[in-house]
C-alpha cells in the first residue's frame, strides 16, 4: 500500500472549573471560532465546536501523526488564556476531559448533538449527561470524579 488512509475523528468534552457558568453567551460563539483557529493551528480540522456555559463540545478530525493528548493541552491552555484576557479574568478549564471516537458513519448524530447543545441542557445537566457519553462508550468511571 503506497499511502496511508485514515477517518479519524474525535469528540472531546471538557468544563469550565468547577463547573462555573463563566461562558457567557456574548462571547461564546468567538470562544468556539478561537478553539477552532487552534485545532486547524495544530494541523486538525474542527467539524463542530458548541456548547454552554459551563463546558464545550469539539467534533475534530486529526491525521495520524497528532497525539490526541497534546491537542487537548494546547486547546485548554491557549483558550483558557485568551478568555482571561478577552472576557473573563481567572477563567480555567477544569482538569480533566472526555474523549470519545467517533466513526464517520456517526458524524453527522454528532455534528447535530452539538449543535443543539442549548436546547439540550434545558433538559439535562452537565454531570448526568458526561455520565451517560462514559457510559454509551463503555468507559469505566469512578463517580466522585463527576461531582
Amino acid at each position: 500500500m503506497g499511502s496511508t488512509y485514515h477517518s479519524i475523528h474525535f469528540h472531546l468534552v471538557f468544563s469550565t472549573k468547577n463547573r462555573e457558568p463563566l461562558i457567557q453567551a456574548n462571547w461564546r460563539p468567538r470562544l468556539h471560532e478561537y478553539l477552532g483557529g487552534i485545532v486547524k493551528g495544530l494541523g486538525g480540522v474542527p467539524e463542530m465546536i458548541g456548547g454552554v456555559e459551563d463546558h464545550v463540545h469539539l467534533l475534530i478530525y486529526l491525521k495520524t501523526t497528532a497525539a490526541p493528548a497534546g491537542i487537548v493541552r494546547e486547546l485548554k491552555k491557549a483558550s483558557s488564556v485568551w478568555a482571561a484576557e478577552n472576557h473573563c479574568p481567572g477563567f480555567s478549564w477544569q482538569e480533566g476531559y472526555g474523549i470519545f471516537s467517533v466513526s464517520w458513519t456517526h458524524l453527522d448524530l454528532v455534528k447535530n448533538y452539538i449543535a443543539k447543545q442549548e436546547e439540550h441542557h434545558r433538559k439535562i445537566g452537565f454531570s448526568e449527561e458526561f455520565r451517560k457519553m462514559l457510559e454509551r462508550n463503555g468507559v469505566t468511571y469512578d463517580p466522585k470524579y463527576l461531582t
